[in-house]
């Protein structure tokens, strides 16, 4: 099945808890410039763009990406607390596309195995499946706030690895149609694949800590891509 896909890569120009972190060197490059090239480098996705408000990520996407569309975010979408399903809606009114995949640039180990992985599995299987979103595997003992077991039985102490597993979503990667974005004001379908991603490419910089432990993981997963 061919179907263009578009990835969507939004970046804000200011980060509250990691300042500057979008265009901050990571392991010899911008952070952003890691998923940049590794959608790039993905033979199944037909473009690639960058909605953003920065201007120091739009000098440098003009100068070095010259292949990815840059589309400047709308004064109205660029607070904070605005909900990313509407920041991806303007994308997709603006951008024709069968289906959008978005990630970010805070998942800088994320493979492109694992991306044209999901993409192969995804169009294999549609419209079984009508969207996709990526996933980490847990196999932990999990409880609520009110010390109540989730996902076993207290009286019986089975092995973690013999724990059913339980997926927390990632934001690793979202895959989906204009018309689910439309119509559920959300990039998960009716119908969901989930994806599961390795936990160490699923790594995503919130807070400080999660930027230095990428870089050293980055740094020991890719080391031919260190500068």
């Amino acid at each position: 099945m061919n179907k263009k896909i578009t990835a969507i890569v939004p970046m804000r120009h200011s980060s509250e808890r990691v300042p500057g972190k979008n265009y901050r060197d990571f392991a010899g490059k911008p952070l952003y410039h890691r998923v940049v090239d590794t959608l790039l480098d993905c033979p199944s996705v037909s473009q690639v763009v960058i909605d953003t408000d920065s201007p120091t990520i739009k000098e440098q996407v003009d100068k070095l990406y010259p292949s990815v569309i840059l589309l400047e975010r709308p004064a109205h979408l660029r607070d904070g607390a605005t909900p990313m399903n509407d920041v991806l809606l303007n994308t997709c009114n603006t951008i024709d596309s069968d289906f959008y995949l978005q990630t970010h640039s805070t998942n800088p180990l994320l493979s492109v195995n694992s991306i044209e992985n999901g993409i192969k599995m995804f169009l294999q299987q549609y419209p079984v499946y009508d969207s996709l979103f990526g996933v980490t595997r847990l196999q932990v003992r999990l409880w609520d706030q009110l010390a109540r077991a989730v996902n076993h039985n207290p009286a019986i102490l089975l092995r973690t690895q013999d724990l059913p597993p339980i997926y927390a979503e990632n934001s690793c990667i979202y895959l989906f149609s204009k018309s689910i974005l439309e119509r559920k004001h959300n990039r998960v379908g009716d119908r969901p694949f989930m994806l599961e991603i390795p936990e160490i490419e699923a790594q995503d910089i919130d807070v400080e800590i999660n930027f230095k432990v990428a870089e050293v993981l980055f740094k020991e997963v890719y080391p031919e891509k260190v500068l």
